[in-house]
């Protein structure tokens, strides 16, 4: 007999109430013709039949860890085994997984793979990592490439485990358009040789692999000789070469004399290691030869070269300079009074170990770094200051051979010029350009700092002319005041040495960045240490270790 109009509402409304009961399911389309109308609004044929549909659920909930497990396994087994046609089928993009697996076998030439699956950690229960074992040949060299990958499970349209397909599951290094490519390299390889011909390379020495980087493409084509390896690389989506990858066979590098010195270099890396963010740089005083360039982390920021902060107290070095080229002398008298400054100008503080000494002369103030013993002297006038900061080379731009951070010595009058003369203000400066700056008091002469020979570099380099004989004798006895009886005693010792330590104030930083230059012999070096407070016990040690080395 008929179903009433009411009974059927009932119906419906009780099957909607139970599908939202249901865990674990995503929409339902359910068409459903209780009186053989199809569902329509007419009351029925009276023959007592129907016609019911019901389409397929489909699931929208997250795979479960087997069906993750399960997935991976199918899709990893079905790859090694080089069936291309069920290895994407099993992912969520079957053509172009097609297209970048069959490249796989052809342009990057492997022939056997061996994708082991591991285990998707908890925080990512879809995400399998796996290890791939790739045996590359190319004109009948083979040899196994092994390295890691991961692949994320998800649900497909339909509702099935699939592997969400996308470039980097083949590699991580490709990004989507991008192929893999086995084949001579472009040019030849570039070998980093020290300044003794030892042989660096990145691996050894974690803190040049940017730099490194960088000089391949700046200085490959300047130079001749070597023959191309085969590699395995990134071509990018737009054509361009990427990445190398791997190294199926070597070839004979083009070879490119650096000024570094290998065993300076590994006492640097080894200085800065642990630190949360540090950078050290070391150069021979007598070329401005760079020896050294460490930072921590290796693979961060290039604290070293590329630090654009105020300097501290290292930068009364400049400031001392300044003050002898006016008439003073290092045993001038200079008050160390706390609490004073330039008259009717702001007051200045010094360090809460500084004490006061009214009988204090210049030579004092530096090695105990007493800011207003210094301020208190400010006869520079407007230019003074930045005048003397240009004989260091300090007022143009540097053209080292690689990036780094240009000296900037804005000058002034009134609060930023007193500011600039115990390293605050608008100063910005790095480890190199401090260990620059020792460098140059210690040998009177600047010489701009280098890592690759004169004649490689494109364009013109800094030229400066230095501080006088009598200035540069002068500021290397202040300087090795500090470490004999001032604020660097215990960190550096030595007859020919000398050092000047600082902290200088950034804002938002809970500490100071701690500040050491120092020189011993023909080498000088410089250190920073983010937000770690005082130069002499943070940057000090770092120093003396690459200046050991030395």
């Amino acid at each position: 007999m008929p179903v009433a109009r009411g009974v059927k509402i009932g119906i419906v409304g009780a099957v909607f109430a139970g599908m939202l009961g249901v865990a674990g399911f995503g929409a339902y389309n359910i068409y459903t013709s209780l009186d053989g109308s199809g569902g329509g609004s007419g009351s029925g044929s009276g023959s007592g039949g129907s016609d019911t549909t019901r389409a397929a659920a489909v699931n929208t909930a997250p795979p479960s860890a087997k069906e993750v497990a399960d997935t991976a396994s199918a899709f990893l087994t079905a790859w090694s085994s080089g069936d291309t046609a069920k290895a994407a089928a099993l992912t969520d993009s079957a053509p172009a997984a097609t297209a970048a697996l069959n490249g796989y076998r052809t342009t990057a030439r492997v022939g056997t793979v061996t994708a082991t699956p591991g285990v998707p950690a908890a925080a990512t229960p879809t995400k399998v990592p796996f290890t791939v074992n790739a045996v590359v040949t190319y004109q009948g060299v083979s040899r196994t490439w092994r390295y890691e990958s991961s692949l994320t499970v998800a649900r497909a349209a339909s509702g099935h485990p699939a592997v969400a397909w996308a470039a980097s599951v083949l590699q991580p290094a490709l990004a989507d358009g991008d192929t893999l490519v086995t084949g001579p390299a472009a040019t030849p390889d570039l070998e980093f040789l020290d300044r003794n011909d030892h042989v660096m390379t990145a691996a050894q020495y974690p803190s040049l692999a940017g730099i490194f980087a960088k000089m391949r493409t700046s200085y490959t084509d300047k130079l001749t000789g070597g023959t191309p390896g085969v590699d395995t690389y990134v071509r990018k989506a737009d054509g361009s070469q990427g990445a190398t990858l791997f190294v199926l066979k070597k070839g004979v590098g083009r070879k490119l004399h650096t000024t570094l010195d290998a065993t300076v270099q590994a006492a640097a890396e080894q200085a800065v290691k642990g630190k949360p963010h540090a950078g050290v740089t070391a150069l021979d005083t007598d070329s401005g030869e760079i020896l050294a360039i460490a930072n921590s982390p290796a693979a961060g920021f290039d604290y070293a070269m590329n630090s654009s902060v105020a300097p501290g107290s290292t930068f009364k070095i400049v400031t001392a300079a300044a003050l002898l080229h006016s008439g003073m002398t290092r045993t001038s008298p200079a008050p160390c009074v706390n609490g004073t400054g330039m008259p009717n100008h702001r007051a200045y503080h010094n360090d809460s170990g500084v004490p006061d000494k009214k009988s204090a002369d210049l030579d004092w103030d530096f090695a105990v770094s007493c800011n207003t013993g210094f301020i208190t002297q400010a006869r520079l006038g407007a230019s003074g200051l930045r005048d003397t900061a240009a004989d260091f080379g300090l007022t143009q731009p540097w053209n080292v051979g690689t990036p780094c951070t240009d000296p900037d010595v804005p000058g002034g009058t009134d609060d930023e010029l007193t500011s600039e003369m115990i390293g605050q203000g608008q100063l910005k400066m790095s480890p190199l350009i401090m260990a620059s700056v020792a460098a140059t008091a210690r040998d009177g002469s600047f010489h701009q700092p280098r890592i690759v020979a004169r004649s490689l570099l494109s364009g013109p380099v800094a030229t400066a002319p230095g501080v006088s004989p009598g200035v540069s004798s002068q500021l290397r006895k202040m300087m090795h005041s500090v470490i004999a009886y001032g604020t660097g005693v215990g960190v550096l010792s030595g007859a020919d040495a000398g050092a000047k330590t600082g902290s200088a104030e950034v804002d938002g930083q809970a500490a100071t960045n701690g500040w050491f230059t120092a020189f011993r012999g023909h080498v000088a070096a410089a250190a920073i240490v983010v937000d770690a407070g005082h130069g002499n016990s943070s940057a000090g040690p770092i120093v003396a270790s690459v200046l050991r080395a030395s």
